[in-house]
């Protein structure tokens, strides 16, 4: 299994939070939230933040931490939770300080060989510059939220990150764990090469034609890179 290209690409682009950094923050949210978050509740409500979570994506630019802060209100007022903002401060500080999953960064650096890497994340630059530190793989760009004014999955994001890096929508290949957050959009504006990393918390998206792994030792190998000797 390997892509077979005209022309080789120019860039791989990648989603951070949650295909390459474990984005743990139901975690977070428990561990805030503690006791003032009902047992019989706590799925429900973890759901509902992550579902305004992508609305308030939807809407106009604001800060990553008012994106927490919205979705945690709206969540706590329909379920009928006591809100706190130190709650949603607290959560969003917890943030930068996730690593990657297992074998990210061995996969990068042997990609990165071979390609130029580039993440275009819904972070904040700052969040986004310590969360690619910790993945500890050489990236030619990472292009933020912030910085576009704009989240995923708004197909300006990657509007923006066409023209950011001079690309057409086939000279990249594109590399999430979300088909909902982009791979939707990938598909829709053209980009051709596509990667879905199942982490298993999406279903798979088929139709949208990309290459699925489960594996991210795997990605280096769609790239006609060997197999590494321990698989």
């Amino acid at each position: 299994m390997a892509f077979e290209f005209e022309t080789k690409p120019k860039f791989v682009t990648f989603d951070m939070n949650g295909t390459l950094i474990k984005f743990a923050i139901s975690d977070a949210l428990r561990q805030v939230l503690g006791d003032r978050l009902p047992a019989e509740l706590a799925d429900e409500y973890l759901q509902a933040c992550k579902a305004y979570r992508i609305d308030e994506c939807m809407g106009d630019y604001k800060p990553f931490r008012e994106i927490v802060a919205n979705s945690m209100e709206r969540a706590s007022r329909r379920l009928g939770i006591e809100y706190r903002e130190a709650d949603a401060q607290a959560v969003y500080e917890i943030v930068p300080t996730w690593g990657p999953y297992p074998g990210v960064t061995e996969a990068l650096n042997r990609l990165a060989e071979e390609v130029p890497l580039v993440i275009i994340t819904n972070s904040d630059t700052a969040d986004a510059a310590r969360l690619a530190a910790n993945l500890q793989a050489p990236f030619e760009l990472i292009i933020s939220a912030e910085e576009m004014g704009t989240y995923k999955p708004r197909l300006g994001a990657f509007e923006y990150m066409f023209e950011k890096l001079g690309v057409t929508p086939d000279e990249i290949v594109h590399v999430s764990a979300s088909p909902m957050y982009d791979l939707r959009s990938a598909a829709i504006l053209g980009i051709k090469n596509k990667v879905y990393v199942d982490r298993g918390f999406e279903h798979d998206e088929h139709w949208l034609g990309y290459e699925r792994i489960t594996d991210i030792a795997e990605l280096p190998v769609l790239f006609g890179l060997p197999r590494p000797a321990a698989l």
